[in-house]
């Protein structure tokens, strides 16, 4: 009921005054929940990036040493791009090109498994489910 004119509210004016106020909370529980999916991706995307750091397996570490393999900061970074592009595209196990230089990676461990380079004997690489060359 209306006190100033001492009368009864239409259905108009309440459906007005009730979606009204709907409206303006469903806006801001919007805008919210906006903000909480920007932060939840935003930690998400952080904490992938912050994993897609390569490790290499005691094999790799051996491998690259007795083929005197030295990977420079632009060729680890280079190979972490690569090792998640494989990731992008759903690969598993992957053979990494760069450089003259195969490596073959477990994409979901971020682990290089084994090196070698291109002039060696055998080029023969199997158990790879996609290759990627950087």
């Amino acid at each position: 009921m209306d006190r100033l004119n001492n009368s009864f509210m239409s259905i108009e004016q309440v459906k007005d005054a009730y979606f009204n106020k709907v409206n303006e909370k469903s806006t801001s529980d919007l805008n919210t929940q906006k903000d909480d999916f920007r932060r939840i991706l935003e930690n998400v995307r952080d904490k992938s990036v912050s994993d897609s750091k390569v490790t290499f397996s005691k094999h790799a570490n051996e491998r690259l040493e007795s083929r005197n393999i030295s990977l420079s900061d632009d060729q680890i970074d280079r190979l972490n791009k690569g090792v998640l592009q494989a990731k992008e595209k759903s690969i598993n196990e992957s053979l990494v090109m760069m450089d003259n230089i195969a490596f073959i990676v477990n994409v979901k461990n971020n682990t290089v498994i084994t090196a070698m380079e291109q002039e060696e004997e055998s080029n023969v690489f199997t158990n790879i489910d996609g290759a990627v060359i950087v």
